[in-house]
């Protein structure tokens, strides 16, 4: 990640919690404009566009948000991108202000792989215990890997919790071959 999305992600995050904004919303508007913006490669080309100066895409960006009608503080924080000629890079902007906010409510990312699919009831069970063994609250994303043959492999940060099939089969081949 380039320092200057961090430095923008982290002003923003300063932004937002001293006013006390409500932040599903924000992010709810963010995830609008990334929507709009990922939607539209001719929005894109106009918004990166050097030879085209930055007060002139201010004012598209003010006519968009008519439709989108975003917090002056989110609008405020892409017309800065715009005026610095960053606005390319509002997607990682975007995440890096969400892993900020996630760290601020003592939120972890887990990603969790199964080799089947799990009913709403077995993820809920199965992020509850996450969460306790993480001693936090768990935002889960959930990948299918049928490789694994059965179980769950779970990644907390650097942490990897193996407790698949085909890891325990693994470490059974390595203590027998040890003997």
């Amino acid at each position: 990640m380039a320092a200057f999305v961090s430095r923008y992600a982290h002003a923003f995050a300063d932004v937002v919690t001293a006013a006390s904004l409500d932040t599903a919303a924000i992010d709810a508007q963010f995830t609008d404009f990334l929507a709009t913006w990922e939607g539209s490669a001719e929005l894109r080309d106009f918004f990166e566009n050097p030879a085209i100066p930055a007060l002139q895409k201010v004012d598209v960006l003010d006519k968009l948000n008519a439709e989108l009608k975003l917090m002056k503080e989110l609008r405020n924080l892409i017309a800065v991108l715009i005026s610095n000629d960053r606005i390319g890079q509002v997607k990682e902007v975007a995440q890096a202000y969400r892993r900020l906010l996630q760290e601020q409510l003592g939120i972890r990312p887990a990603e969790i792989v199964t080799a089947r699919e799990l009913e709403t009831k077995e993820r809920e069970e199965l992020v509850a215990e996450i969460a306790k063994l993480a001693g936090s609250k768990i935002e889960a994303s959930f990948t299918l890997d049928k490789s694994i043959l059965g179980g769950t492999v779970v990644r907390i940060g650097s942490t990897v919790y193996d407790g698949s099939v085909r890891g325990r089969l693994e470490r059974l081949r390595t203590v027998l071959s040890e003997q």
